[in-house]
């Protein structure tokens, strides 16, 4: 469109013999209002049990996957299953209209979010919402949404403000750089405007719904000075302790105010120890590099399954090798260092992929042996210090992954093999002889020796007596 309309101007003055006419000045446009906004009342009491970061257990909800009605009404009918579980901090993954022009996929992607104050009916209204919300609250948890910044649908009502989006040289809108995501459109950030009015959605839902805060996709995508703008505001509204979780691996997201971001070398370094049989020596370096250096009270999230690689890449019982595998490697997340994950089916042992851009109903009356014992994993987790917060000393080896941590007068050894077969482990010098409480079978009495044989992906939470 743009070529035609220069040729056409070209036309224009060959037929006028080149002249120059002469044009009245033209005063520029004074620039639009700037748009004031009324935050909602505020629905309920804050929560006041959100718990401190060290002692999240987060579980994450995928509305299309979790129950046959993919609604809020399905997740509230099983809250309990989840406090159960151990969990404290629910993420529901994006709960808005997904937009429909250039959508893909059988329902579209929840991440196209069409509309940033308004509820899909696909999952219910803003009463179930704030229904779940509250049931939630009176069980101890805390509940957390999906935030998705760095873009939006093709049909969001932002899309008439052409300043607020990235253009290309013609001033045409466009997807998300370096990436194939046709279906959203992306944001730019040097847009005050545009900064307000995504500030204005995030803390509507604090208010309209009394969520606890925000788990924000692809984090890394948008530039350090509008997170800490963001949350500097939300952090200012007055009686409220926020969760936020960003999808990313920067450290200045924790100088922005973030108190959780991902662990993805972590998750890669267990898949290629597990599955690709590398040195397990390696997630003792990954996770001193992870964790060096990070502000006090910040943690990395860790977890051997999410929604991304869930859909794309495989589920925890086909990337560590089945059911025992994927305990032993979910041990090791869990108890190594950072705030643990459970994406929803991981704790029965679903075993086939679920998507997030069509329905999948999970099974929830398979493995329930393995549902127990992550709610043991989780138990033990949740009552130790050391596990939390402790110093950590290790003793991997290339087929066993071994650490102490250790606070006060607590101290923890774990001891996980991360092979399918039978290996003996050769002990510290300074564990030989050491006796223990076996965590897993009410505290019987492990006595070390020298070597400790462990079978396929067996595993010793231990604790000193």
């Amino acid at each position: 469109m743009m070529i035609r309309r220069f040729l056409l101007g070209v036309l224009f003055l060959l037929a006028a013999g080149c002249s120059s006419p002469t044009v009245a000045p033209v005063a520029p446009a004074p620039p639009p209002p700037a748009v004031t906004y009324t935050d909602p009342p505020a629905y309920g009491v804050p929560f006041a049990q959100v718990p401190e970061t060290k002692d999240i257990i987060m579980y994450e909800v995928n509305l299309r996957a979790f129950s046959t009605s993919g609604t809020f009404a399905g997740v509230t009918a099983r809250l309990d299953s989840i406090k159960a579980l151990g969990a404290n901090t629910i993420w529901l993954m994006p709960i808005h209209p997904v937009g429909q022009l250039n959508s893909v996929g059988q329902l579209g992607s929840p991440y196209s979010v069409k509309n940033y104050k308004e509820v899909s009916t696909e999952y219910g209204t803003l009463d179930d919402l704030r229904h779940l919300v509250t049931e939630a609250h009176a069980k101890g948890m805390a509940v957390i949404l999906d935030w998705v910044a760095n873009h939006t649908a093709w049909d969001n009502p932002w899309i008439v403000n052409t300043t607020w989006y990235t253009r290309n040289q013609y001033g045409a809108i466009t997807h998300p750089p370096g990436t194939n995501w046709l279906d959203v459109a992306d944001l730019d950030y040097s847009s005050n405007a545009m900064r307000r009015a995504m500030i204005n959605a995030m803390k509507y839902w604090i208010l309209a719904a009394n969520v606890d805060g925000y788990r924000c996709d692809y984090a890394d995508g948008i530039p350090y000075d509008f997170w800490k703008q963001a949350i500097d505001t939300l952090e200012a509204m007055p009686g409220r302790e926020l969760i936020l979780l960003a999808e990313g691996a920067r450290k200045d997201h924790f100088t922005a105010g973030f108190q959780l971001n991902y662990g993805w070398d972590y998750f890669g370094g267990l898949v290629s120890v597990f599955k690709d049989g590398q040195a397990a020596t390696g997630l003792t370096t990954i996770d001193a590099n992870e964790t060096f250096n990070m502000p006090a009270g910040t943690y990395r999230l860790r977890f051997t399954a999410n929604h991304d690689e869930v859909a794309w890449n495989d589920t925890p019982l086909g990337l560590f090798g089945g059911q025992d595998g994927s305990l032993a490697a979910f041990v090791l997340a869990s108890f190594m260092g950072g705030v643990p994950l459970l994406y929803n089916g991981q704790e029965v042992g679903c075993p086939v992929k679920l998507p997030f851009f069509s329905r999948s109903p999970i099974d929830w009356n398979i493995n329930p042996g393995m549902t127990r014992t992550y709610k043991k994993l989780l138990s033990i987790r949740a009552n130790s210090e050391a596990i939390k917060q402790g110093t950590i000393q290790t003793f991997s080896d290339n087929d066993v992954v071994a650490f102490k941590r250790i606070s006060g007068s607590e101290e923890v050894l774990v001891i996980v093999n991360t092979r399918p077969t039978t290996v003996t482990h050769t002990l510290d010098g300074t564990l030989i002889n050491t006796t223990w409480g076996d965590t897993m079978n009410q505290l019987a009495v492990k006595q070390l020796g020298t070597t400790l044989d462990l079978g396929p992906f067996a595993y010793f939470i231990l604790k000193k007596p």
